[in-house]
């Protein structure tokens, strides 16, 4: 049961994976803010335990109402059941203690090894850097494939993009990055599956523990030890997997400002997180854009594109996966996603 002195409203309506509450005006959740609601599953075989459902606010509807997008699946909530205003942001553990384990978006470990005992939690909703903390000379950022260096060079604190359609080879050019940086940089790297398959996470995960690399300090490691990964999969609620690829940044962030070591993020597949927008902007009521994306994409993709950078403490180097529709780039979630980039990577059918 919710604590008498926390914030307390009521479910009034359930839509899909969105949800409306009220809660006294006086104490009307900010945007942004994160709701939690205990809910039981149908099962079919008896009374289910009761889990947390996290929901985030999304909009003001005036009258002491908010309307909140659910993080997990809206099964088994019902009308009436009280919602609890936590009074901040969606937070996670950062820190090393983060390394070789596998999160959900709100923080929560899904490897079966039990909680992370993470010292310090930052919320998920930044601003980026300041200007004045930004490092103004720009370096090439060595990956070790050589056609890769030798033609389409990385920028330290850049984003790179991986162009194609399906079954071209994104995924697999990322693992082998992923291996390439913990080898011959010894830095970190933090991986966000966005909305692609359980299958391929659950593939990466295992090959990440089997592959083997020496340390700065001689001593023979697992790729894993040196990786952070978050997942937010294609059977998920679209505000998952909207948020997954903020909680990866968040972790990878922590890296570059406290440890000063090269940082890379990398996203699987930022096309997932334009998807996911489109399908949560749908079920706000908000009125479709060209093809049917969000009006608010290229905000959106900016407020995560903007935190990826190089500044005087460190850099996060992003490399994102961009699925292609039908090999149209003239679409608007990979037009959108090129502003943004330094280099290209695009893989062809014809070559594959």
């Amino acid at each position: 049961m919710p604590d008498a002195t926390q914030n307390v409203g009521k479910i009034s309506q359930v839509i899909g994976s969105t949800l409306d509450a009220e809660f006294a005006p006086e104490h009307l959740p900010p945007i942004y803010n994160a709701l939690k609601v205990q809910v039981r599953r149908p099962t079919g075989e008896g009374e289910a335990p009761e889990e947390t459902l996290w929901c985030e606010v999304a909009q003001h509807l005036g009258g002491g109402k908010v309307r909140a997008v659910a993080l997990g699946s809206t099964d088994g909530l019902i009308r009436g059941a009280p919602i609890v205003d936590t009074g901040a942001a969606i937070s996670v553990p950062v820190g090393p203690a983060t390394l070789g384990r596998v999160f959900n978006l709100v923080g929560e470990t899904v490897d079966g090894r039990g909680p992370v005992a993470a010292g310090e939690r930052r919320p998920i909703h930044r601003e980026p850097p300041e200007f004045a903390d930004l490092t103004p000379k720009t370096e090439q950022f060595e990956t070790g494939i050589k056609v890769i260096d030798l033609l389409v060079p990385f920028v330290r604190g850049g984003k790179i993009g991986l162009f194609g359609g399906a079954g071209l080879g994104k995924t697999v050019v990322i693992q082998e990055l992923i291996a390439r940086i913990a080898k011959e940089h010894g830095g970190f790297s933090v991986f966000a599956g966005v909305g692609e398959r359980t299958r391929e996470g659950n593939d990466l995960w295992l090959e990440m523990q089997e592959a083997r690399f020496k340390d700065t300090d001689g001593k023979e490691k697992s790729v894993l030890d040196k990786t952070a990964m978050v997942f937010g999969q294609m059977n998920e609620p679209p505000g998952s997997r909207l948020r997954a690829a903020l909680t990866a940044l968040t972790m990878a962030e922590y890296f570059r400002d406290q440890s000063g070591a090269d940082t890379l993020l990398f996203v699987d597949n930022i096309f997932r997180f334009s998807q996911a927008g489109s399908e949560v902007s749908a079920l706000l009521g908000r009125m479709p854009s060209a093809v049917g994306y969000q009006p608010t994409l290229g905000t959106e993709m900016g407020e995560l594109q903007e935190r990826i950078t190089s500044t005087r403490q460190g850099a996060v180097t992003s490399v994102q996966a961009v699925y292609v529709p039908a090999d149209d780039l003239t679409d608007p979630a990979p037009a959108t996603t090129f502003t943004h980039l330094d280099a290209f990577i695009v893989l062809a059918r014809r070559s594959s």
